[in-house]
């Protein structure tokens, strides 16, 4: 009998579980697409992603990149990862 309750201990959170609503592969993915378009805007821009400090000389092509990128990662981490994973 105390095997039979040892199981059903186990065993019944597995039952009771919903589907996931975390989806980290998809927000890997979205992530990379947003750090890829980055990377073509400053190419675009003719600097290369990664070597711009931030100053008061910084281009502002540089700036909406940024402005970009920080978008996109927001959308990634509202939408992307709490999406439903099959």
């Amino acid at each position: 009998m105390r095997v039979f309750s040892l199981a059903a201990f186990v065993i019944a959170p597995f039952y009771l579980a919903t589907g996931a609503y975390a989806g980290p592969i998809a927000y890997g993915l979205c992530q990379t697409g947003c750090n890829t378009l980055a990377v073509a805007c400053y190419a675009a821009a003719g600097f290369q992603f990664g070597t711009v400090v931030a100053a008061a000389a910084t281009p502002a092509t540089i700036l909406a990149c940024n402005a970009g990128l920080g978008t996109c990662s927001a959308t990634c981490a509202t939408v992307a990862l709490l999406a439903p994973t099959p």
